[in-house]
C-alpha cells in the first residue's frame, strides 16, 4: 500500500477504535508487517506533534491510540459530564501504586501492606477499569490477583510498567520501623561532607 493511504487508513482505524488498537490487529486489517506500520506510525506521531494539531498517537506497550494532547484538555474539560470524570481517592491510590509495583496482588498482599481492609478501593478501581483481574493465586484458597490494565497505562502516560517511578530501597530497623536506604545514604555523605568542612 502506498505511503499517503497507508497513513490515512491507519488514522481512520485508531480514530473509529477509541481504544488501543493493537499491532497485531493493525498487521492483520492491513496485510503489513510490523516494522512497516511501527515506521509508518512513527512518521504520523511526527506530523501530529507540530503546535497547530490537537491529536497525537500514544503508544501503549504493543499498541497505539488516537488521543487529544493534553494542553487541550481545559477546553474539552466542558464537554465532558463532570459526573463521569473518576474520583480517586487516596486509599485508592494506594491500592493502585500497589498493584501497579507488584502484579497479580492479592487483596491480602494489598490489606498486609496498607494495614486496612481495601475492597472498597479495588471495587472502585475495577470499576473505572484502572485494574483488572489477573487469575488465581496458587495459594490455599485460591485467592484472586489483579494487575493494572491499558486504561491506567493511557491515564497515566506509560508505555511500559519499566517507566514507573524506581521505589527507594528500604529495611527495617529493631523497632520493626521502614527505614530508607537512599535517605540514610544521604545523611552519611552530608555528615562526610560536614567533618571534611570542620577539618
Amino acid at each position: 500500500m502506498e505511503e499517503n493511504k497507508l497513513k490515512g487508513v491507519i488514522e481512520a482505524i485508531l480514530f473509529s477504535a477509541g481504544r488501543i488498537v493493537k499491532i497485531k490487529e493493525l498487521m492483520t486489517i492491513l496485510e503489513e508487517s510490523s516494522d512497516r506500520i511501527i515506521e509508518t506510525i512513527g512518521k504520523m506521531a511526527k506530523d501530529y506533534s507540530n503546535d497547530d494539531r490537537g491529536l497525537e498517537i500514544v503508544r501503549v506497550e504493543d499498541g497505539y491510540q488516537l488521543a487529544s494532547k493534553k494542553e487541550y484538555y481545559p477546553y474539552l474539560y466542558q464537554l465532558i459530564d463532570k459526573n463521569v470524570k473518576p474520583n480517586i481517592s487516596q486509599a485508592s491510590l494506594e491500592v493502585l501504586s500497589i498493584i501497579a509495583y507488584n502484579p497479580r496482588a492479592t487483596k491480602s498482599d494489598i490489606d498486609l501492606i496498607r494495614g486496612v481492609d481495601s475492597a472498597a478501593s479495588i471495587y472502585r478501581l475495577l470499576e473505572y477499569n484502572l485494574i483488572e483481574q489477573a487469575g488465581k493465586a496458587d495459594l490455599p484458597g485460591k485467592p484472586m490477583t489483579y494487575k493494572v490494565t491499558e486504561e491506567f497505562m493511557k491515564v497515566f502516560g506509560l508505555k511500559s510498567l519499566k517507566e514507573l517511578p524506581k521505589l527507594p530501597k528500604y529495611k527495617l530497623d529493631s523497632n520493626r520501623q521502614i527505614v530508607i536506604d537512599e535517605l540514610e545514604e544521604d545523611v552519611k555523605e552530608k555528615d562526610i561532607e560536614n567533618n571534611n568542612v570542620e577539618e
